[in-house]
């Protein structure tokens, strides 16, 4: 099983979640992009977009296939990881360092239903069977 760090938050679609003040920072899981394979093409958002959570907020296309990433916090990206336009595959090497997607101002304190990292554990040990 892959390792799935225990500070960062996930969501039931693959997503993770860090909080630093008051911005998040938002990528996939090392699960997902495992599933996905190598990838070759990120479309990420518009800074300035605002999502609602659970909104198709990013596209990643690997040799196998292509999948949407989905917002698992509502709010309006100020950032996005411009490196990952010319190398995808640092999500492959890195999920959870360089290869994080994009970062938002929350819209609301309030947070959505974000596993942690034993429920997230659990969640994708229950989706292998």
């Amino acid at each position: 099983m892959s390792s799935v760090p225990k500070k960062l938050q996930y969501s039931k679609t693959h997503e993770w979640v860090r909080e630093d003040e008051d911005i998040v920072t938002i990528g996939i899981t090392d699960h997902a992009q495992c599933m996905l394979g190598d990838l070759v093409y990120v479309e990420l958002p518009e800074v300035e977009a605002g999502f609602e959570i659970g909104e198709e907020c990013a596209v990643l296309e690997s040799v196998k296939a292509a999948a949407d990433v989905f917002c698992p916090v509502s709010g309006e990206v100020v950032e996005i990881n411009t490196l990952l336009l010319d190398h995808p595959q640092l999500i492959n090497e890195d999920p959870y360092g360089r290869g994080w997607l994009f970062r938002l101002r929350p819209f609301e304190k309030e947070r959505p239903e974000l596993l942690d990292a034993e429920e997230y554990n659990k969640q994708v040990a229950s989706e292998a069977h």
